[in-house]
């Protein structure tokens, strides 16, 4: 996805609701960290450091485990809508639930980003013709830290990749969208 597309969709919920704070904070966590669906649905608010310089820690495959800067935009978003459901920034939570106030599953995800995405698509119908996944947030978190100019090696960090050879893969896609 384009960063405008990720800007329209954030842009298309409608935050007066709680379901849509969540679902804003969602994505923005998504887009922001490039974690794994597993990841997402599995981090805990206490794995959330809110204080300067935020970050999550997020346990990968082979669990393994890696600390994740977060936007301050991310952090507001998460504050407000862990507010809603009353929960204190030090509880052993589920950062992330569903709308019975459940952890939150992939499939659950992926029903939320199908959702979005085609709210969306309403004013922006390119967005139907791809097949956007919560792992396309990964896949465009990877291209555009690399676009802006970020080390190879840190984007394999960040991505929680065991090989460099995976995150290389993203330099091919994108001297191919350049070449198109």
């Amino acid at each position: 996805l384009a960063r405008t597309d990720i800007e329209h969709l954030l842009s298309c919920i409608d935050r007066c609701t709680a379901l849509g704070r969540r679902d804003v904070a969602l994505l923005q966590f998504m887009y922001n960290t490039g974690a794994r669906a597993q990841e997402i649905v599995d981090v805990r608010v206490s794995a959330v450091r809110f204080e300067t310089p935020p970050q999550v820690r997020l346990l990968g495959k082979g669990r393994k485990e890696r600390i994740c800067p977060l936007w301050s935009e991310t952090i507001d978003l998460l504050r407000t809508s862990l507010n809603d459901r009353g929960v204190h920034l030090a509880d052993d939570v589920p950062l992330f639930v569903n709308a019975a106030g459940r952890p939150l599953t992939r499939f659950g995800l992926g029903h939320i980003v199908h959702a979005r995405v085609a709210a969306a698509a309403i004013s922006r119908p390119a967005l139907a013709k791809t097949r956007i996944t919560p792992h396309t947030f990964r896949h465009s978190t990877a291209l555009h830290l690399l676009q802006s100019g970020v080390e190879l090696n840190v984007v394999r960090c960040w991505l929680g990749h065991a090989s460099i050879e995976t995150t290389h893969g993203y330099i091919e896609i994108d001297l191919q969208m350049k070449r198109a």
